[in-house]
């Protein structure tokens, strides 16, 4: 057996030309079943893979896909987006895509495009701008969407349940006794906030539980700014016993906020958040929260990319991962 073998060893062990071998790697609906046996299992005896980038030319396709965080001030590291990229990697990994990861400030700063990275398709992670998904839309580049959604635009999205992850929560803590719901509004991707906020608000109602002006406090994407919050929302003379805060960086502020005010949880003061993330274990109590499972998120982002590379179109406009409920001691 050669110790590197070569279409050409493929072609002479199957009694097959090289550009019918070419062809069974590259567009085997084009060849016949009982050729495309001969030129694997010939293949599969040489230990043979045909090279990517040969692969590439005969396809006419660079199989290169890009994972962009859209997230001010983000970091690949951002825990979240992390847990996308991981479901990303696998996927992309078993489907021999080479995939370049980025932010997409970094992305845009360095004046990078997807032609001039032979780019075939893209994920998006989080607040996407309208023009990035136009320029790449002129591009001819395949878009996904994950943890978001824009209207208007006939992009597939991969979401997790938000709608279910507040009724999650809402039977939980009145299941407990709480009547008096507050939640803390966190000004971060727009559409994560405005699903969670109006899950809670319509939770409430059809529980028949009101939802004053007072129960609700915006703050800024910062412990200290959400602290802050909560604190207003604390002090009131017929304050929330139980306060949902819109992601668990926020909660943690609301139990920064209860500890100040002396405040025991969960006898006083139930608290809830979002995410899942790891300061939820790291927190006295440790923090009940909404798991979300990002890598099946990224798993399902580069099957339905592959799916649009692929020519296909039975793509879901909007898929929905469910999430769960993970009880701890602060509720």
């Amino acid at each position: 057996m050669p110790a590197n073998p070569t279409i050409y060893d493929v072609s002479r062990l199957s009694g097959v030309s090289t550009a019918t071998v070419s062809r069974a790697f590259s567009e085997p609906d084009k060849v016949r079943e009982s050729t495309r046996r001969k030129v694997y299992e010939a293949a599969q005896v040489l230990n043979y893979y045909p090279n990517a980038i040969a692969r590439a030319m005969a396809r006419q396709r660079t199989d290169k896909i890009a994972y962009l965080i859209c997230k001010k001030g983000a970091t690949i590291l951002d825990e979240f987006y992390a847990g996308i990229c991981d479901g990303i990697m696998q996927t992309a990994n078993r489907s021999d895509y080479q995939l370049l990861v980025s932010t997409a400030e970094d992305w845009r700063s360095s004046g990078a495009t997807a032609q001039s990275k032979q780019i075939e398709g893209v994920i998006l992670g989080g607040n996407a701008p309208a023009d990035l998904i136009s320029e790449l839309q002129s591009q001819n580049v395949a878009v996904v969407m994950v943890n978001n959604q824009l209207p208007g635009l006939d992009l597939p999205c991969v979401v997790s349940d938000e709608q279910g992850s507040v009724e999650k929560i809402l039977d939980h803590l009145t299941g407990r006794g709480h009547r008096h719901i507050g939640m803390v509004v966190g000004r971060f991707n727009p559409y994560i906030v405005g699903a969670r906020y109006t899950s809670f608000l319509n939770g409430m109602r059809d529980r028949g539980l009101p939802v004053r002006k007072s129960d609700v406090e915006m703050c800024d994407a910062n412990i200290e700014s959400a602290t802050q919050a909560a604190l207003r929302l604390l002090e009131q003379e017929d304050r929330p016993t139980a306060i949902l805060g819109a992601n668990d960086m926020i909660a943690a502020g609301i139990i920064k906020a209860a500890r100040r005010l002396g405040l025991r949880l969960p006898e006083e003061l139930a608290v809830v958040g979002f995410d899942d993330a790891s300061v939820c274990t790291m927190i006295e109590p440790e923090l009940t929260s909404i798991h979300i499972n990002c890598r099946k998120m990224g798993e399902l982002c580069v099957e339905h990319l592959k799916t649009l590379l692929d020519g296909g179109e039975d793509i879901p406009r909007i898929t929905v991962v469910p999430t769960e409920l993970v009880v701890r001691r602060s509720s």
